[in-house]
């Protein structure tokens, strides 16, 4: 049973899949996410030398579909705001809990700040020991993904390759927008690498 339709969906996807798989290219902060049929779905890239920090995401079929931006220069623990392309209206704000010891996530309402979702790191030594030593990044992390009730609905699972590469699950997404949890999904290892 599909979804029904909501202020946070983004016009130009239609992502009713449960199932994602995203995987970074072996070159930058590049990434391709596929459904469970296999078929690309969305593709996106850091944009280089920008002032703020910029993801701008493309259709299966190469059309504009959305874009990421830092709220701020340098955004060490800040915001991401997700703009639909098809409309120019913001659609959600990616908060991070910037903290040592474990990497936490809010998808919110970009007008009133209400919280719709989190991302919480599952492991929070692996967090700790991912911001003290580079070498823990070869460790894949994983996450789990509540509603704004706190009752989980989805898990983003990092896998040992060559390239950064997780599963995006969304076991009930009726109150979680997907676009905004498979682009954290891209955000959450586009930062964890710096």
């Amino acid at each position: 049973m599909a979804a029904s339709p909501s202020k946070y969906d983004i016009s130009t996807v239609d992502l009713d899949d449960d199932r994602y798989e995203v995987k970074q290219s072996m070159i930058r902060n590049k990434y391709v996410v596929r459904d469970s049929a296999g078929d690309v779905v969305l593709r996106g890239k850091q944009k280089m030398f920008k002032m703020k920090e910029e993801f701008p995401f493309v259709t299966g079929d190469d059309e504009d579909a959305f874009s990421v931006k830092a709220g701020s220069i340098m955004d060490i623990a800040g915001n991401y705001t997700i703009t639909d392309s098809g409309t120019g209206e913001d659609v959600v704000v990616l908060d991070e809990d910037y903290s040592l010891f474990v990497e936490n996530w809010t998808i919110r309402d970009p007008d009133t700040g209400e919280a719709l979702a989190t991302i919480k790191s599952k492991n929070k030594l692996l967090s700790a020991l991912r911001h003290l030593f580079s070498a823990a990044n070869l460790v894949p992390n994983k996450y789990e993904i509540f509603d704004a009730n706190g009752g989980h609905v989805g898990d983003i699972e990092g896998k040992f390759s060559m390239r950064d590469a997780y599963t995006v699950t969304i076991d009930d997404a009726s109150d979680v927008p997907k676009e905004a949890v498979i682009a954290a999904a891209c955000i959450l290892d586009a930062l964890e690498n710096k």
